[in-house]
């Protein structure tokens, strides 16, 4: 009789544990939500500005639309500013959603565990901002400039913002992710997954797929270009092996 007693309270106290896990969870997830609703609604607002710097690579290039990019269907151009202002959006309220995720888990886990997870999750996040921050800035100009004065006296360019836009975003997630590579071989070493004489034997071959990688991020031909790309992917590798020996110490 004692023990169906014992087994019932602890029962009891499991599922009002549960419970309070799903409400912190449901309580996060519905700020997290408005968080980025309100970023969204301020990407919108500024979705002017931030649209003036995107097809600022192109202006001066069409004379014929005073060097704007055009739209060719009427929903073109909404959709355009749709998926900017959410864009925007997650940008801004990402790190609010990653410190939002980092204080649901952090309670469950050891010491240890707590202060390598705090110093993972800020330093992805910065790593990515880092490489969306050189995609924009340093490499879609560069790539726009390629790829709009390939035709020379063949054609006449007149760029549509739909895939202008389409351009500079995947540029942008893509070395985001990219400059995530020394983080990825840092997690994997503490995790014995690798190690760092591994990386070391693999270096010769990453030269190669660092230029591979080059030509599939960047939508031309242009060396110059995929050059830009290959050279910041060497540097994180060679950051990773850093920290991948750091990680075995």
């Amino acid at each position: 009789m004692e023990n169906k007693i014992e087994i019932n309270q602890k029962n009891r106290s499991q599922n009002r544990s549960l419970s309070v896990h799903f409400s912190e969870l449901r309580k996060r997830i519905i700020f997290s939500l408005i968080i980025y609703l309100i970023a969204t609604v301020a990407g919108f607002a500024l979705h002017r500005e931030i649209l003036e710097i995107i097809v600022r690579p192109v202006a001066g290039i069409n004379e014929l639309t005073q060097g704007l990019p055009v739209f060719t269907n009427i929903t073109e151009f909404w959709g355009v500013v749709m998926r900017v202002s959410l864009l925007t959006g997650l940008l801004i309220s990402f790190p609010f959603i990653i410190y939002q995720i980092i204080a649901f888990i952090l309670p469950g886990l050891k010491n240890n565990e707590k202060k390598f997870f705090i110093i993972l999750m800020p330093g992805s996040l910065i790593s990515f901002y880092l490489g969306s921050a050189f995609g924009f800035f340093i490499l879609v100009p560069p790539a726009i400039k390629f790829l709009v004065l390939f035709g020379g006296d063949v054609s006449v360019p007149l760029i549509r913002i739909g895939s202008l836009v389409q351009l500079t975003v995947n540029l942008m997630i893509w070395m985001g992710i990219s400059f995530q590579l020394p983080i990825i071989m840092y997690l994997t070493t503490v995790l014995k997954l690798t190690n760092f004489l591994m990386f070391k034997r693999l270096r010769k071959w990453f030269l190669v797929l660092a230029f591979v990688l080059g030509a599939i991020i960047t939508p031309t031909f242009d060396p110059v270009n995929q050059l830009i790309v290959a050279l910041p992917i060497i540097l994180l590798y060679e950051v990773g092996l850093i920290l991948s020996r750091l990680a075995k110490k």
